[in-house]
């Protein structure tokens, strides 16, 4: 067990789901939505930026899930769950860029949708 745990924090990754292009770019938008959004304002901090976060968290943990499942069918609907993740995310910078708080996510977020339609076909 010991050898297999330090397996799990090697750059090439221990899980399947680590390989995949979609995932890698989730990471990525996770991080710079976090970054953006500790720059929205403080009364934002459970409404839009909490939202904003959980969407782009929800992205990433639906791929990883779907991918531990047992059949394509599965992974494919988790896949789905994550695009509307990746929606949400989307409808939450428009909120953001309507209110002032940032604009800086639309190439990434393009980016993850392009790899997340791939997935699913």
């Amino acid at each position: 067990m010991g050898k297999q745990q330090g397996k799990l924090l090697d750059a090439e990754g221990y899980f399947s789901f680590e390989q995949l292009e979609v995932y890698q770019k989730s990471i990525t938008l996770i991080a710079r939505v976090y970054q953006l959004t500790g720059n929205f304002p403080a009364d934002e901090r459970f409404g839009l930026t909490s939202q904003i976060r959980r969407a782009a968290n929800s992205i990433t943990l639906n791929i990883a899930e779907g991918k531990g499942c047992s059949s394509d069918r599965d992974f494919v609907r988790f896949l789905y769950q994550a695009r509307g993740s990746l929606l949400e995310t989307v409808a939450a910078r428009h909120i953001a860029k309507t209110l002032a708080f940032s604009d800086d996510l639309g190439p990434l977020l393009e980016s993850c949708e392009n790899s997340t339609a791939g997935s699913t076909h």
